[in-house]
Parts: structure tokens; sequence; C-alpha cells
């Protein structure tokens, strides 16, 4: 019987006094019938008796049949979260147009990066995160599998053969003597017991709900594991080249901070400058070289990180070195809507949503009795040789049910829980879109106001190095002390590392913006509950 969440569909509902009343007027054309057959032999009036007795269970049988179709559960809907029509930040953004309209799965190959291609592959297959999540996931999908196996009878056998001896002691009658035997038989037994649970009221039915609903949102943290890890692959990946760029330009300022302390020198050897400007440069090469060295932690940290996302030992891992030089791809974004269909996040909110929807039909149906439909049959006999004989049969079959008469609230406090766990559902999955929507539109700003950025520290850097060459010019002519090279020098290295910075930023604001989108996953992949219960792993 399906049900809304404040009223009861009444389709079913209008069913079951027509279902009662025909099992009465059924009922009472068997009795009658019974009441009026003509008296005959014992042998008749036994096919008769066990021709009445099947067709009171085939009546029985069909009317559980017709309740089974009643269902307890909420009709589920998904939550509305208002969207708007078009991101914000993208305005007024207006960068290479892409290819296509649509991100793929292997998102990271608009970069360009043959060794991130590899990288990324890797990934797939070695990753502990990503295994730990497709186990969990197996995991959900072999509890659909428990939770309709529900749905059918089942058959057990306990075939056995017991030896066994009984002693004897009794006195004759009238002789006043005694007697005494004792007797040893074999009884050889082989039954087959098979039980059925009918599914009235969706019990069963929405615990499978649940069970694949709680599959799918496994299988959507399995893809959320993926693109995290991939996406953190690759942004690693560009902070380390970024890592290679500063240390080549730091490598080059080392070797012009050299030329001018030797040009010092030799200006303070030959009389023309002073000591002190000496010491200026030499202070000025050592501190520059300390930072140079200093850039070697954070990439051994990047490589390390690296090799432990790609499953390999970081002892045994390495990255040639390599300066940056990618620029950030065309990114198709598309619009708000489409992100709830895109990430797989989202996705799994809402599956979750749709569990505890289910649940709650699990607890409704706690309210009504649970039919059981018992049948035992097999043979037994003390005989070896008449044990499979047609004599030695035996079977019982009939119905039970079990209703519960007072339980103190409990199950009303049950379904109370489960709705109050829907709720706290239906807010988790409005926030998970929110979040969404946030880290986009982050993301959008941050690769427009960097593009903008970059234009303007390019700049900066172009304009610090013709101050440079004119406090170098002045310097030679003696017009300048050194300091004023040093402090051009100085502001020329700052601005060209906040130059290579930037373009890290961008690179992984990229990498990021992509991973918001969902990184070309798309919600048709969940599996559906026909794929979770298939033969296939």
């Amino acid at each position: 019987m399906a049900i809304t969440r404040n009223r009861t569909t009444t389709t079913t509902a209008a069913k079951m006094p027509t279902v009662r009343a025909g099992m009465t007027k059924m009922m009472m054309i068997m009795t009658r019938t019974r009441a009026n057959r003509p008296q005959v032999g014992g042998l008749a009036r036994s096919r008769h008796a066990s021709f009445y007795r099947l067709l009171s269970f085939a009546l029985l049988f069909a009317i559980l049949l017709l309740l089974t179709g009643c269902d307890r559960g909420l009709r589920y809907e998904r939550a509305q979260v208002p969207t708007p029509p078009a991101y914000k930040e993208l305005e007024g953004w207006k960068t290479a147009q892409p290819q296509d309209d649509a991100l793929r799965g292997k998102w990271w190959e608009v970069f360009n990066e043959p060794e991130l291609n590899a990288l990324e592959e890797k990934v797939n297959v070695s990753n502990q995160n990503i295994a730990s999540a497709a186990a969990s996931f197996l995991a959900a999908r072999a509890l659909v599998k428990q939770a309709r196996a529900q749905l059918f009878p089942t058959v057990t056998t306990n075939p056995s053969i017991t030896v066994q001896r009984s002693p004897s002691s009794a006195s004759s009658s009238g002789s006043g003597s005694k007697s005494s035997s004792s007797g040893t038989f074999t009884e050889y037994s082989l039954p087959f017991d098979a039980t059925w649970q009918p599914d009235l009221f969706g019990r069963i039915r929405n615990t499978v709900k649940a069970a694949a609903s709680g599959a799918q949102a496994s299988a959507a943290d399995l893809e959320n594991t993926r693109l995290t890890v991939q996406a953190e692959v690759a942004s690693d990946y560009f902070q380390l080249r970024g890592q290679d760029a500063l240390k080549q330009l730091l490598d080059a300022t080392v070797v012009a901070y050299q030329q001018s302390l030797d040009l010092t020198k030799a200006l303070y050897e030959t009389g023309i400058d002073s000591e002190e400007s000496v010491a200026q440069a030499e202070t000025q090469l050592e501190a520059t070289q300390a930072q140079d060295d200093a850039l070697g932690i954070q990439r051994a940290q990047f490589e390390h990180a690296i090799a432990m996302l790609t499953g390999q030992p970081a002892s045994s891992f390495s990255m040639p070195v390599e300066a940056l030089k990618s620029n950030p791809p065309a990114i198709p974004v598309g619009v708000p809507s489409q992100l709830l269909e895109r990430r797989p996040d989202i996705a799994a909110a809402e599956r979750l949503m749709a569990q505890a929807n289910a649940q709650i039909g699990v607890a409704r149906a706690a309210y009504f009795p649970t039919i059981t439909l018992s049948a035992a049959a097999g043979f037994q006999s003390t005989s070896f040789t008449s044990w499979l004989t047609w004599p030695s049969r035996f079977f019982s079959l009939g119905p039970a049910a079990a209703e519960t008469l007072f339980d103190a609230g409990l199950r009303r406090a049950t379904v109370l829980q489960y709705r109050a766990q829907y709720d706290e559902t239906i807010a988790n999955y409005r926030q998970a879109v929110l979040t969404g929507l946030q880290q986009v539109e982050d993301n959008l700003a941050s690769l427009r106001i960097l593009s903008i950025e970059i234009q303007h520290q390019d700049e900066a850097v172009q304009s610090a190095q013709r101050n440079l060459a004119l406090a170098t010019d002045r310097f030679k002519l003696g017009l300048d002390p050194y300091l004023n090279v040093i402090t051009a020098q100085t502001t020329l290295l700052s601005n060209q590392q906040t130059a290579v910075n930037l373009r890290i930023q961008r690179m992984t604001a990229s990498t990021n913006l992509i991973q918001a989108l969902g990184g070309g996953w798309d919600a048709s992949q969940i599996p559906s509950p026909s794929q979770l219960i298939s033969k296939a792993p």
C-alpha cells in the first residue's frame, strides 16, 4: 500500500472490505457445500476432506498474495532545493571556450600532462582509500541480496540415523517371576522443512529498498573518494612543479647574486667600492642560498604525498625536476542545476534520503500482524529397507500469525525516530547542494581574480627588472651605493616569486573547480537495484 507522508492512498484500503467480504462469502459456500454433500463411504469422505483442505489452503494462499500488494511505506519524493539559473562568479570572466560542453571521465587529460596522466591511472588500481571504499560498496551490495532473500521461502533438511536402546524391566503377573528385556532399534529420518513469511505490509520490500538505496549511496561514496584522490594527485603534482619553478628561479638568482658579489669584490680591491658593500652582497647571496635549499623540503613532501596517493612506497618513488609550464584549460561549467546529478557526494546524500524514507515503511509495518506459512514433509522409519517407502511418509502444513498487542509505545517511538532521521537526511542533502554551489563559486572567483592578478604581477616583474638594470648601471658608474642594487634585486626576486605562486594557485584552483563540478561523473552511473542483485560481483 503506497503511503504519502501525511495521507494514505485509499486504493488498497478500499479493496480491504471487498477482500474480507469475498473471504466470508467463499467460506459460507464451502460450509454450505460441505453440509449439503451426500454421505458417502469412508474412502470417499477422506478424499473429499483432503480436497476441501487443499481448497482452503489454496484460498488462503491467494488471499495472502493479494494482501502482499499492501505497502505501509511512504511515497518517496526528492527534496526540492532551489538553484540559481547561472553562476554569479562566471560573469565578466571570458576565457577560451571549451571544445565540448561536458567533462569526461578522465578529466585530468584536459591539462595535457603525460606524466600526470600516468599518475592518475595508477590511482585507480593502487590507492588504498579507493580499495577500502570499493570493499565497502561490495559489502553494501551483499546486504541488498541478504534483504531480498527474505522474500522467498526457506527450505531446510536435517537427515538423521539414530540408534536407541531403551532398558525395560517388568514383573510377570500371577507367577511372581520377573523378566527383563532390552530393545535396540534404529530410527531413520529424512525431513524437509519449509517456511515462508509473506510480505503483507511491505516490511521486507521496504527493507530491500533501504538496503538498495544504502548500496547506491555507497557506490556514490566510492566515486567521491575516487574523485577526491584524483584531484589531490593533480593538485600535488602542480604544486610540485611549482616548487621546481621556484627552484629554477632561485638557482638563477643565486648565480646572479654571485656575479654581483664578484663585481663588488673587484671594485673593492680597486678601491672604488667599500668593504661594507662586499658584506652586503655576501649576506644577500647566503640568505638566498638558504632560501633555495629550503625549497627541497616542500618538494620532497609533495613527492611523498603523490607516492602515497598512487599506492607506492615513498622510499622508492621519485619524480624528475621540471618547472611548471601548464596553463589552465577551458573548463565546461554548465548550469547550477546540473550539479545535482554531477557531484557524487550530492548523489550519495540523496540516496541516503531515500534509504531513510524506506526505513519509515519498515517501522510502520510493525503495527500489523506477521503471517508465517510452515510446511514439513519427509520419511521416517525404523527399518532401512522401508525408510523411503510411501507408508513411511509424514507431512504437516499450516499458517501462524503473530501480533504485538501491547508494547508501551515502542512502535510509535520507532516510527518517530525514523521520521526524524528522514528529516535529518533532507537537511544534509540540502546542505550538500549548498556546499557544492559554494565550492564552484569559490573556485570560479579564484580563477577570475587570479587571472587579473597575474597580469598585474607580470607587469610588476617587468618594472622591477627595469629598476634593477638602472640601479646596476648607476652603481657601476659610481653614482649610487650598492645598497640600491640590493634593494632592486630583492624587489625583483619577491615579485618573481609572487608571480610563480600565483600560477601555482591558478592551476590548483582549476583542479578544485573540476572536482567541485563532479569531475565528469554523472548520477546515471549509480547501479540500479536490478544491477545490485545481479550475479556479477
